[in-house]
């Protein structure tokens, strides 16, 4: 599917991803935003609200489960695989702030990626970032190209 104006709207009040093509949803998922709240400082792991734009991506044809670590594959997480880490996992969308509010979110890391905890998607749960299910981040990375513009309110 090719979007003529790919646009993402994030809810955190609502736990949700959705993406329009100009003002036509096509498709929406479920997500987690921070389980600090929202908000703007460094270090405190909330979620940004405002304006954005997908700034950069990572993983392209990766294997879903693939783990990242300063967005290099590090190895692959499977379902049951122990761990007490809040994992990147599959895609990653790395959003850049387009206000002077939230001016700072790419150098703080927030992004759109796939989870080692599926069950938690649907609440607040992340440290900052909007994860997702692993195959659905990797539905939405195929759907948009850098330079896509993203919305998050409450």
């Amino acid at each position: 599917m090719s979007l003529a104006s790919p646009r993402l709207e994030i809810s955190a009040g609502m736990q949700q991803v959705r993406l329009y093509d100009g003002h036509r949803i096509v498709r929406d998922w479920a997500c987690s935003t921070s389980k600090y709240g929202l908000g703007f400082t460094e270090g405190s792991n909330k979620t940004p609200l405002g304006s954005f734009v997908v700034q950069e991506k990572h993983g392209d044809g990766a294997e879903m489960g693939t783990i990242f670590k300063s967005r290099q594959p590090v190895g692959k997480w499977t379902p049951g695989m122990e761990t007490q880490s809040d994992l990147v996992l599959s895609r990653i969308l790395w959003l850049g702030g387009l206000e002077p509010r939230n001016a700072n979110t790419y150098q703080r890391y927030i992004y759109i990626h796939g989870t080692n905890d599926e069950a938690s998607i649907g609440r607040i749960a992340s440290h900052g970032c909007i994860r997702m299910r692993n195959r659905e981040v990797i539905e939405l990375f195929d759907l948009v190209p850098v330079g896509t513009p993203v919305w998050i309110d409450e």
